[in-house]
């Protein structure tokens, strides 16, 4: 790791953090994953070689730490959750003053949708099972399908048909989609526009805007006041 030789303890912390993929394995810990895997599903260009080295400096500087007798597990410490607010509001800057249009190679369907299941609002579906359809026609073959299953306030992903009855089909682009989640456009106005097709139980589909709550570093930028989340 290079150094930049100073005492000053931002220098020093920027050493850890601002290492490429750092601050995004953090973003990752702080959202709730704590196994190799489902960081991985979080950072899907990062290659294993370098997550590993990555979890490795972050435990050795105190940042994280194995949960249970599983080498597998982290968690993050007390100093690895004063990191949240830092994250958050990052996040919250970029959304408000680093102005991008979002390109092919920022577009992947699979950070997408793992982002939407720990993110929707498991209180707005009912208690039985709901099973969601999104369809990208022109996402990467393998990658153009999703179902969300909302089943007793829990939601799962499957890129494979899991086979059940489909009550709400949501077809779009991965560029709009996208853009509803960062924030950058409206669900139901994509929706007006047909940018967004739905089909599906009218009584599921009328309360999309509300399930569909947008990432949540997004939504923290779009607010005056800079609250804390509630990434679980």
């Amino acid at each position: 790791m290079k150094t930049y030789g100073q005492f000053c303890p931002l220098a020093q912390a920027t050493q850890l953090l601002c290492e490429r993929w750092t601050l995004l394995v953090v973003r990752e810990l702080i959202a709730g994953s704590t196994r190799f895997n489902e960081l991985r599903k979080g950072v899907p260009l990062m290659s294993p070689t370098l997550l590993s080295k990555r979890l490795k400096q972050l435990e050795s500087a105190g940042v994280i730490q194995h949960v249970g007798s599983e080498k597998g597990a982290y968690e993050l410490t007390d100093a690895g959750q004063e990191l949240r607010p830092i994250v958050e509001l990052m996040g919250a800057w970029g959304h408000r003053w680093v102005k991008t249009t979002l390109k092919d190679d920022d577009l992947d369907a699979s950070l997408l949708m793992w982002d939407m299941r720990r993110s929707v609002d498991t209180l707005q579906f009912p208690e039985q099972k709901v099973v969601v359809q999104f369809e990208y026609a022109d996402a990467p073959e393998g990658a153009r399908k999703w179902w969300l299953i909302s089943e007793n306030g829990r939601i799962d992903l499957c890129l494979n048909d899991p086979g059940h009855d489909i009550d709400i089909i949501i077809q779009s682009s991965l560029a709009v989609m996208t853009a509803v989640w960062t924030c950058q456009s409206e669900l139901n106005d994509m929706i007006k526009t047909g940018d967004i097709k739905v089909q599906g139980d009218r009584k599921l589909t009328k309360n999309l805007q509300a399930w569909l709550r947008s990432s949540l570093l997004s939504h923290l930028g779009t607010v005056e006041k800079l609250p804390g989340l509630d990434w679980a």
